[in-house]
Protein backbone atom coordinates (compact mmCIF):
# COMPACT_ATOMS: atom_id res chain seq x y z
CA UNK A 1 0.00 0.00 0.00
CA UNK A 2 1.44 3.59 -0.96
CA UNK A 3 1.68 6.21 1.60
CA UNK A 4 -1.87 8.07 0.41
CA UNK A 5 -3.65 5.07 1.00
CA UNK A 6 -2.14 3.96 4.46
CA UNK A 7 -3.17 7.16 5.56
CA UNK A 8 -6.87 7.22 3.87
CA UNK A 9 -9.38 5.38 6.58
CA UNK A 10 -11.41 5.16 3.37
CA UNK A 11 -8.87 3.47 1.05
CA UNK A 12 -7.52 1.74 3.60
CA UNK A 13 -10.81 -0.33 4.34
CA UNK A 14 -12.06 -1.08 0.96
CA UNK A 15 -8.60 -2.66 0.62
CA UNK A 16 -8.27 -4.44 3.87
CA UNK A 17 -12.42 -6.10 3.82
CA UNK A 18 -11.65 -6.65 0.10
CA UNK A 19 -8.97 -8.89 0.68
CA UNK A 20 -10.09 -10.01 4.13
CA UNK A 21 -14.02 -11.28 2.59
CA UNK A 22 -12.03 -12.92 -0.19
CA UNK A 23 -9.89 -14.78 2.02
CA UNK A 24 -12.82 -15.94 4.15
CA UNK A 25 -14.66 -16.47 0.99
CA UNK A 26 -12.22 -18.90 -0.47
CA UNK A 27 -11.57 -20.61 2.90
CA UNK A 28 -15.75 -21.20 3.08
CA UNK A 29 -16.02 -22.06 -0.90
CA UNK A 30 -13.26 -24.69 -0.79
CA UNK A 31 -12.89 -25.85 2.69
CA UNK A 32 -15.72 -25.35 4.75
CA UNK A 33 -18.72 -26.00 2.32
CA UNK A 34 -16.07 -28.92 0.59
CA UNK A 35 -15.09 -30.50 3.88
CA UNK A 36 -17.26 -30.15 6.62
CA UNK A 37 -20.85 -30.53 7.82
CA UNK A 38 -20.55 -26.95 9.16
CA UNK A 39 -23.25 -25.90 6.49
CA UNK A 40 -25.75 -28.72 6.94
CA UNK A 41 -25.34 -27.85 11.13
CA UNK A 42 -26.52 -24.13 10.69
CA UNK A 43 -28.87 -24.92 8.51
CA UNK A 44 -30.42 -27.73 11.67
CA UNK A 45 -29.92 -24.71 13.54
CA UNK A 46 -32.31 -22.30 11.99
CA UNK A 47 -34.62 -24.76 10.82
CA UNK A 48 -34.78 -25.86 14.96
CA UNK A 49 -35.10 -22.58 16.09
CA UNK A 50 -37.79 -21.48 13.10
CA UNK A 51 -39.81 -24.73 14.39
CA UNK A 52 -39.43 -23.42 18.05
CA UNK A 53 -40.48 -19.72 17.45
CA UNK A 54 -43.85 -21.23 15.54
CA UNK A 55 -44.74 -24.07 18.03
CA UNK A 56 -44.73 -21.71 20.64
CA UNK A 57 -47.02 -19.24 18.40
CA UNK A 58 -49.30 -22.03 18.39
CA UNK A 59 -48.53 -23.52 14.99
CA UNK A 60 -48.44 -27.43 14.06
CA UNK A 61 -45.09 -27.91 12.30
CA UNK A 62 -43.43 -30.61 10.23
CA UNK A 63 -39.65 -30.93 8.96
CA UNK A 64 -38.40 -32.98 6.28
CA UNK A 65 -35.03 -34.86 6.14
CA UNK A 66 -32.79 -34.39 2.96
CA UNK A 67 -29.52 -36.14 2.85
CA UNK A 68 -29.51 -37.14 6.17
CA UNK A 69 -30.07 -33.66 7.92
CA UNK A 70 -33.21 -31.05 8.00
CA UNK A 71 -33.74 -29.23 4.88
CA UNK A 72 -37.22 -27.99 4.98
CA UNK A 73 -39.76 -26.69 7.69
CA UNK A 74 -42.83 -25.88 7.43
CA UNK A 75 -46.59 -25.10 9.09
CA UNK A 76 -48.91 -28.22 8.48
CA UNK A 77 -50.91 -27.89 5.22
CA UNK A 78 -48.20 -25.96 3.48
CA UNK A 79 -45.09 -26.85 1.55
CA UNK A 80 -42.90 -25.22 4.09
CA UNK A 81 -39.94 -23.50 2.83
CA UNK A 82 -36.41 -25.35 1.97
CA UNK A 83 -33.26 -23.88 3.90
CA UNK A 84 -30.31 -24.46 1.72
CA UNK A 85 -26.84 -23.37 2.45
CA UNK A 86 -27.19 -19.91 0.75
CA UNK A 87 -29.61 -18.87 3.36
CA UNK A 88 -27.82 -20.27 6.83
CA UNK A 89 -26.15 -16.36 6.66
CA UNK A 90 -22.71 -17.75 7.29
CA UNK A 91 -21.35 -15.69 4.24
CA UNK A 92 -22.84 -12.77 5.98
CA UNK A 93 -21.76 -13.56 9.44
CA UNK A 94 -18.58 -12.99 7.68
CA UNK A 95 -19.12 -10.16 5.89
CA UNK A 96 -20.37 -8.44 8.66
CA UNK A 97 -17.60 -9.29 10.70
CA UNK A 98 -14.93 -8.18 8.01
CA UNK A 99 -16.06 -5.06 8.11
CA UNK A 100 -16.09 -4.69 11.58
CA UNK A 101 -12.50 -5.75 11.78
CA UNK A 102 -11.38 -3.60 8.75
CA UNK A 103 -12.67 -0.29 10.47
CA UNK A 104 -10.73 1.57 12.65
CA UNK A 105 -11.71 1.20 16.50
CA UNK A 106 -11.08 -0.56 19.58
CA UNK A 107 -9.85 -4.28 19.63
CA UNK A 108 -11.43 -4.82 22.95
CA UNK A 109 -14.85 -3.48 21.64
CA UNK A 110 -14.18 -5.33 18.40
CA UNK A 111 -13.85 -8.91 20.67
CA UNK A 112 -17.26 -8.82 21.69
CA UNK A 113 -19.38 -6.41 19.16
CA UNK A 114 -18.53 -9.18 16.19
CA UNK A 115 -20.11 -12.33 18.07
CA UNK A 116 -22.60 -10.22 19.38
CA UNK A 117 -23.65 -8.96 15.71
CA UNK A 118 -23.21 -12.45 14.29
CA UNK A 119 -25.58 -14.01 17.05
CA UNK A 120 -28.22 -11.19 16.15
CA UNK A 121 -27.85 -11.27 12.22
CA UNK A 122 -28.21 -15.49 12.84
CA UNK A 123 -31.58 -14.47 14.79
CA UNK A 124 -32.96 -11.80 12.24
CA UNK A 125 -32.27 -15.08 10.01
CA UNK A 126 -34.38 -17.65 11.81
CA UNK A 127 -37.28 -14.60 11.97
CA UNK A 128 -37.00 -14.54 8.38
CA UNK A 129 -37.57 -18.56 7.95
CA UNK A 130 -40.44 -18.17 10.68
CA UNK A 131 -41.64 -15.29 8.47
CA UNK A 132 -41.11 -16.80 4.67
CA UNK A 133 -42.94 -20.66 6.62
CA UNK A 134 -46.31 -18.51 7.43
CA UNK A 135 -46.11 -16.90 3.81
CA UNK A 136 -45.59 -20.63 2.73
CA UNK A 137 -49.14 -21.34 4.85
CA UNK A 138 -50.76 -18.38 4.26
CA UNK A 139 -50.27 -16.91 0.53
CA UNK A 140 -47.51 -19.20 -1.04
CA UNK A 141 -47.65 -16.77 -4.32
CA UNK A 142 -46.19 -13.99 -2.42
CA UNK A 143 -43.23 -16.52 -1.30
CA UNK A 144 -40.65 -16.48 -3.89
CA UNK A 145 -40.81 -12.16 -3.85
CA UNK A 146 -40.44 -12.27 0.26
CA UNK A 147 -37.60 -14.62 0.11
CA UNK A 148 -35.91 -12.52 -2.97
CA UNK A 149 -36.74 -8.97 -2.31
CA UNK A 150 -38.06 -8.34 1.07
CA UNK A 151 -35.98 -9.94 3.48
CA UNK A 152 -33.08 -9.75 1.44
CA UNK A 153 -33.68 -6.20 1.65
CA UNK A 154 -34.25 -6.44 5.15
CA UNK A 155 -31.19 -8.81 6.54
CA UNK A 156 -28.77 -6.42 4.57
CA UNK A 157 -30.11 -3.33 5.62
CA UNK A 158 -29.77 -4.70 9.76
CA UNK A 159 -26.11 -5.48 8.76
CA UNK A 160 -25.99 -2.11 7.39
CA UNK A 161 -27.36 -0.84 10.49
CA UNK A 162 -25.00 -2.72 12.95
CA UNK A 163 -22.34 -1.27 11.02
CA UNK A 164 -23.58 1.97 11.30
CA UNK A 165 -23.36 1.46 14.73
CA UNK A 166 -20.37 0.32 15.30
CA UNK A 167 -19.43 3.45 13.13
CA UNK A 168 -20.60 6.03 15.15
CA UNK A 169 -20.73 4.38 18.57
CA UNK A 170 -17.28 3.01 18.72
CA UNK A 171 -15.10 3.68 15.50
CA UNK A 172 -15.42 7.32 15.95
CA UNK A 173 -14.06 7.63 19.24
CA UNK A 174 -11.01 6.18 17.71
CA UNK A 175 -10.57 8.46 15.08
CA UNK A 176 -11.07 11.53 17.16
CA UNK A 177 -8.31 10.80 19.21
CA UNK A 178 -5.96 9.91 15.95
CA UNK A 179 -6.95 13.17 14.77
CA UNK A 180 -6.33 15.49 17.65
CA UNK A 181 -2.67 14.19 17.73
CA UNK A 182 -1.67 15.53 13.78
Amino acid sequence: MGSSAKSNTFVRFVIVSGALYLILYLIYQFVVKKYTFYDQKFIGLIIESAEFILKKSGYSTFKVLQDRDFQVVGIDGSNGVWVGSNCNAITLFALFAVFIVAYPGSQKNKIWYVPLGIFLIHFVNVLRVVCLALIANYNPYYLDFNHTYTFTFIVYAFIFVLWSIWINKFASKVETKSNEIN
